[in-house]
């Protein structure tokens, strides 16, 4: 038996539908037809997740999480059209080249057809398994039907508005292509997920993570065909420019991640190979083994991220210089700034690793209390940098990425000497919400504080983005917590923990934090030298919109069950 979509609403979802339409109904007429498709990819996904929840497992997620999958589809096509919101007033202004907004309305429309590719995945399968389960399932109509004709109607909106940017229909054909690749690439990728890492994600934070990743990765396969078509065949070829104007430290972000990427495959690859060759030889201990494997994979890692990399960086997005040299330089045109900055990070990451690692062995403290004290080093890390040092800052965050990287390749794959001990140490610090397979809770608080920092580079009216990640999670989520786990009484339902406390303090904490951070960025000349509105006017403007941020952002917590689930 069908069930109504709006019988099925809860918490979740209606807090997820009234984001999409605060976002709507800021929009541009010029971008209407992006408004039609991301309300046609709602509907889509609330029907999809209604399905799911409903049917019987079919994939092996997160015990305990609900599916999410309406706020994992919605999540990053919203964002993109945020952007390109932005975007358009900078184009007005005529701060930005058109090809800027060009390039963003592409990613918009492959980050959506990512979300779309995995729906209509969802719903096969769903559909399937009704079937097979009953051969006389005639399962709900009106269900095929709506779907049927979200999809219908949102491929022909998305026909329409690239056949504006294109200049031939050789050129919308091929970039229709192109977002039917990234579609299929994040189901398959997502498909690869589930099943290599069974019980680690909800289905939600699967095509998120998923993609986000084909988004990023195919920005960069883009990049590369656009710089050969130039080179080799025909510069025509490539309308929407990829090419367009980076900034140094996101190239060198963007060029350590993809040699993280193919390092991951090749060191994969040369492993089977040696255990192939070599492995059968019993005679060897398991210890030198372990070092054979420890030389492999420092070998392969140094060649891929000295040699490989640097060199794509140089020739695909015309780097000048090595990365490594064009980094140290970075670093030492402010010696004292930068080097002072870095010594205060170690400082307080050996002082609270130290002490957070004792407690979290010796005492009862519940780790999800223990988990919040590092939301509020991340707040005694980035926020003085964010402020004086921001450029820094977004080199520091890829960095601390790459080194989380490489330490959960170490983790996973138990290389000598350091597998076991990072093992030991990350495993400290767990809970329910990850695994023995895969650690994903520090990822989560580093890229819940970078992106809102990487996603505000170049053009940016709005001061306070930024440090949205840094306030939400930092502040607005470590004071719920920990206020909700403590004083908390009254729930918001009966099934749940969370408590109206708990969210009345990330709320009240979050707009006091802001209510000092205004002034100091004023006085700093932050805010002034990003806006020319008078400082009384804007922050007026500023404060509506971080009411209505904040009370967001905490019912989003209170209604979602996902990685950051906390006691508010």
């Amino acid at each position: 038996m069908a069930i109504s979509p709006l019988k099925a609403m809860n918490g979740e979802r209606v807090v997820v539908l009234i984001f999409v339409l605060r976002v709507l109904s800021s929009l541009p007429l010029a971008l209407l037809p992006h408004a039609l498709s991301l309300s046609l990819l709602s509907l889509f996904s609330l029907v999809v997740e209604i399905r799911v929840d409903n049917s019987p497992s079919l994939f092996k997620t997160r015990p305990g999480a609900s599916s999410g999958i309406i706020l994992g589809a919605v999540t990053l096509p919203t964002v993109m059209l945020s952007k390109l919101i932005q975007l358009s007033r900078a184009v007005s202004l005529q701060q930005i080249e058109i090809g800027e907004l060009e390039h963003m309305t592409m990613q918009f429309w492959a980050a959506s057809a990512c979300s779309c590719g995995v729906l209509i995945f969802l719903f096969i399968v769903t559909w399937c398994a009704a079937n097979k389960k009953n051969p006389h399932f005639s399962c709900s109509v009106w269900d095929a039907k709506f779907s049927l004709s979200c999809v219908i109607l949102y491929s022909a909106v998305c026909c329409i508005s690239l056949a504006t940017i294109s200049h031939t229909g050789f050129n919308t054909a091929l970039k229709l292509l192109w977002l039917l690749c990234h579609g299929f690439a994040t189901v398959k990728l997502i498909q690869h997920l589930l099943s290599t890492f069974p019980f680690c994600a909800s289905i939600g934070e699967a095509n998120l993570v998923t993609s986000g990743l084909v988004l990023y990765f195919g920005d960069m396969l883009a990049c590369t065909i656009s710089k050969v078509c130039r080179l080799l065949i025909r510069p025509e070829l490539v309308s929407i420019r990829y090419g367009i104007k980076r900034s140094e430290i996101g190239i060198v972000i963007q060029g350590v991640l993809l040699g993280l990427l193919i390092f991951s495959a090749v060191f994969k690859f040369l492993i089977h190979l040696w255990e192939y060759f070599w492995g059968a030889n019993n005679s060897e201990s398991r210890e030198r083994k372990e070092i054979w494997r420890s030389l492999i994979f420092l070998t392969s890692l140094g060649f891929i991220m000295i040699a490989v990399a640097p060199s794509w960086m140089m020739i695909v997005l015309d780097f000048d210089v090595h990365p490594v040299l064009w980094i140290f330089q970075f670093i030492f045109s402010e010696p004292f700034k930068r080097l002072s900055l870095c010594i205060y990070w170690l400082v307080l990451i050996y002082a609270s690793v130290l002490r957070f690692y004792n407690i979290s062995k010796n005492s009862k403290i519940e780790r999800i209390l223990l988990r919040k004290y590092y939301h509020l080093l991340a707040v005694l890390m980035f926020l003085p940098a964010l402020i004086y040092q921001p450029k820094f800052l977004d080199l520091a965050f890829g960095a601390a990425l790459a080194v989380f990287l490489v330490l959960e390749i170490i983790r996973v794959w138990r290389i000598w000497p350091l597998g076991q001990l990072v093992h030991q140490f990350m495993s400290a610090f767990t809970d329910h919400r990850d695994s023995d397979l895969i650690i994903v809770s520090h990822f989560s608080l580093l890229l819940g504080c970078a992106l809102p920092i990487w996603m505000s580079s170049g053009f940016n009216d709005r001061p306070l983005t930024p440090f949205a990640g840094i306030l939400s999670l930092g502040i607005g989520d470590t004071m719920a917590s920990m206020v909700g786990h403590k004083y908390g009484v009254l729930r918001w339902s009966k099934t749940g923990k969370k408590t109206i406390e708990g969210t009345a303090a990330g709320i009240t904490s979050v707009l006091a934090a802001c209510s000092v951070l205004l002034p100091l960025l004023a006085t700093t000349g932050y805010v002034l030298t990003q806006v020319s509105l008078s400082l009384s006017s804007y922050m007026s403007l500023q404060d509506v919109s971080v009411i209505i941020i904040c009370a967001y952002i905490t019912l989003l917590f209170c209604y979602v069950n996902c990685i950051y689930n906390t006691t508010i």
